[in-house]
Formats: structure tokens, C-alpha cells, sequence
């Protein structure tokens, strides 16, 4: 059993763990034991493992839930060298029924679980909703390891002022390999939102007698002696705030919500896919392998990625800072120059509206109005007699008549 178990763990001790509790369940509501399973023909074990399938479906288990014993118990078999005869079948073995009806947070209910979180709740809310963290990245599984303030590569500290400092916002953020699911190390960025309340968070921290270096943790267990918290203190602290802000998601959604609005800023144009995949922790298609996945990235590429992360966060915060408001009144007024010269309101979202200069914004609305053709050049539209004047009023220049109540206008000479 122990072989099994650390053979297992060397993979992930979150599922060696799960695996042996199953088990064990299996064995417990079958009376028997992992020994005697190992020593069962292979005829028995199906008609066992087949038997349990269909209490546990009888007594309205999820096919999820159910799917998780057998694949225990297959693991123990192969351990033993024997498998089950045939295919095992679930019923709605991919269905998850207790998240069904979940929903991921707007922004309003997000500033809403930040208002009612503890300090540390407050951070940990913020890297997963802002940054797109897994939960474990800011202390894992057994809390021996986890997120420290050297994996903020532009974070200043100052113990002798007990200030800290980024040099710049939004910051990037390293999750070392170590930490990542997918078994490499990549980046992200926190917002200024974000990095406001971390800042807030270490320096009360600082202030209260604690030596900060870049080994020292993000988030500290509150009562124990020991650098990191586990993952399951981690979602304890976030449930809490969710709980107290009168919600009852899982804190996992915080995660879907970032992953939701990068979404969209992809559908506005304000980001592209590559970058959504790599602040997730995917290892993404082959491209990535070339580009995104190198340990160092070039300087150009960390400062667009930077640029992009900047327009899409006013999909994620939940405050607002001194400029972004004067960019969110540039960016208004674009739009509405662009809906008065012509423009949908679909058009006018799927452009950058941030990245756009004044003389892209003032040639799209001259071409809008003058209904200039770009494919061809054409200069002479016909239109019926009945539009004339409304074309006149607009700019153009009535040139002649046609057969079939038809007429010929044209832009005036440039």
C-alpha cells in the first residue's frame, strides 16, 4: 500500500490522498480489503466493482463521485498487476450537480466579498480574481511551500521605513514552476487594485514587527509558526468573506471569473487569446513552446503584455484610480464620435478604442460620414432619386439622372 500510495504522490498527493480514502470506502462498503482485492480474480473484481456501481447510482450518487471510486480501485488493481474485464459504464459519469447552477461573480459582487474580507483574504481574493491564481499557488497542498514576495519582480521593499513599493503597475507576478499545475513557470500581472491592498496588507504587517525579504511568504498563517498556510486555509479565509458578503460560491470562482472577463476584454480586442492562455498557467498550443513558455522573455513583449493587461483591467477592478478615469472619458467620447458618424454599437465594441489615436478616430469618422468605398476607390455612387437630398445634406454632390427614378452623386474633389 505504501509503494501505491508514494508512487501516486510523486505525481500529486492531493489525488494519492483522495485515492487512498476511496479506496478504503470501496473496501469498507464491501467488506473486504485492498489485500484480498489483490488476490481476487479478475471475473470477481469486475462483478464487484459492477455491483457497487449500481448501489451507489441506486442510492443517487453523482456519476462524478462514483466515477472517483472506480478509478481508485483501478489504480489499486494495475498496482497489483490486474484489471477489470470490459468497460465500466457510469451514468452521467462528467456531471457535477452541486456547481450546475453556479454563476461567476460581477464586478459589484466582487467589491462586495474585497469590502468583507479579512486582510489577507482581502490579497488572496485579489491574485485570484485579478491574476488568475490557482488557490495552491499561494500555499499548497501541506502549506510547505507557497507564493513568496520575490516571485513580485518589481516589488521594493523598505524595512528601515517598513514601506513597500511597486516601481510599476499593473505589476508582474512569476508563479515558479513548482507551484504550477501545468509544470512550468510563467507570468502574470496584478492589477493596481490589487497591488494596493498588498501593499496595505505587508505594510501592516511591517509595522507590527515583522522582517520582510523576498523568501517571506505572501500570504502567513495567523496563529501557527510556519511560513506558508495550506490550500485548504486559503479557501477557508476566502469562503469566509464570500459567506459574509452574502454569497455562497466556491472560492474556485473567483478563478472563472478572471478567466470570464479576459474573455471578453478578448472580444473587445483589448487583449489576444496567447495572453489570456499564459496568465492562466496553460501551456497553450505549440506556438507557445517558442514564444510564451521560455524562462525570459524579451523586454518589448513584457511591456505589451503589460499595455494590454492595463486597458483590460477596468473588466476586473472594482475601484476606480485617478487616470483611469480620464482614459474611460477619451475612450467615451471616441465612441460617441464613432455612433454620430455612422457606426454600430457592434463595430464600435469590437474596436481598441483605448490604443486608437485622434487622427485614426477622425479619418474612420470622415470616412463613415462621406461613406467613402475603400475597397475600390469608387467615388460616384448611384442611389435613388427619393435619397438625394439626404446625401447632398451629407456631402456629397449631385451629378445627373438615371432611368428608373435612379441618380448619380459623387464626393467633392479632395
Amino acid at each position: 500500500m505504501r509503494r501505491w500510495y508514494d508512487n501516486i504522490a510523486r505525481g500529486s498527493i492531493i489525488t494519492a490522498d483522495v485515492y487512498l480514502r476511496r479506496l478504503g470506502l470501496f473496501c469498507k462498503n464491501n467488506s473486504t480489503t485492498p489485500k484480498i482485492l489483490a488476490e481476487m480474480d479478475e471475473t470477481s473484481l469486475t462483478n464487484l466493482t459492477l455491483d457497487n456501481v449500481t448501489r451507489l447510482e441506486g442510492r443517487g450518487h453523482a456519476g462524478s463521485y462514483i466515477e472517483s471510486i472506480v478509478k481508485a480501485v483501478k489504480s489499486w488493481l494495475e498496482h497489483n498487476n490486474k484489471q477489470l474485464k470490459g468497460k465500466v459504464r457510469i451514468t452521467d459519469a462528467g456531471d457535477t450537480p452541486t456547481l450546475k447552477d453556479e454563476r461567476t461573480p460581477t464586478r459589484d459582487e466582487l467589491g462586495k466579498v474585497i469590502r468583507a474580507s479579512e486582510p489577507d483574504a482581502r490579497v488572496a481574493i485579489c491574485l485570484i480574481a485579478h491574476s488568475g491564481l490557482r488557490p495552491e499557488v499561494l500555499g499548497d497542498y501541506e502549506g510547505r511551500d507557497g507564493l513568496r514576495l520575490g516571485d513580485f519582480l518589481e516589488l521594493e521593499i523598505d524595512n528601515e521605513n517598513k514601506t513597500v513599493a511597486f516601481s510599476t503597475v499593473p505589476t508582474f507576478l512569476r508563479v515558479p514552476k513548482k507551484l504550477s499545475k501545468g509544470g512550468h513557470q510563467y507570468l502574470t500581472l496584478l492589477s493596481e487594485e490589487g497591488a494596493k491592498h498588498l501593499k496595505e496588507f505587508l505594510e501592516h504587517r511591517m509595522r507590527h514587527g515583522e522582517q520582510l525579504s523576498s523568501e517571506s511568504s505572501v500570504i502567513k498563517p495567523r496563529h501557527v509558526r510556519k511560513q506558508f498556510v495550506r490550500t485548504t486555509n486559503i479557501g477557508d479565509k476566502i469562503r469566509g468573506a464570500i459567506r459574509a458578503a452574502g454569497f455562497s460560491w466556491r472560492p474556485y470562482v473567483l478563478r472563472c471569473y478572471f478567466d470570464s472577463q479576459m474573455l471578453l476584454a478578448e472580444s473587445k480586442r483589448l487583449i489576444i487569446r496567447d495572453y489570456r492562455v499564459f496568465w492562466m498557467g496553460h501551456k497553450g498550443d505549440i506556438e507557445h513552446e517558442y514564444t510564451l513558455n521560455k524562462g525570459v522573455l524579451p523586454p518589448d513583449l513584457l511591456e505589451d503584455m503589460r499595455e494590454a493587461y492595463r486597458r483590460s483591467q477596468q473588466l476586473l477592478v472594482t475601484e476606480s484610480f485617478g487616470h483611469g478615469g480620464e482614459e474611460d472619458i477619451r475612450v467615451a467620447f471616441k465612441k460617441e464620435l464613432l455612433l454620430i458618424s455612422g457606426y454600430n454599437k457592434e463595430e464600435v465594441e469590437s474596436l481598441d478604442l483605448a490604443g486608437m489615436d485622434e487622427d485614426e478616430i477622425h479619418r474612420r469618422c470622415r470616412e463613415s460620414l462621406l461613406g467613402v468605398l475603400l475597397n475600390n476607390g469608387c467615388r460616384q455612387r448611384v442611389i435613388a432619386m427619393d435619397d438625394v437630398e439626404k446625401h447632398v445634406n451629407e456631402g456629397w454632390e449631385y451629378v445627373g439622372r438615371l432611368p428608373h427614378n435612379r441618380a448619380v452623386i459623387r464626393l467633392p474633389p479632395a
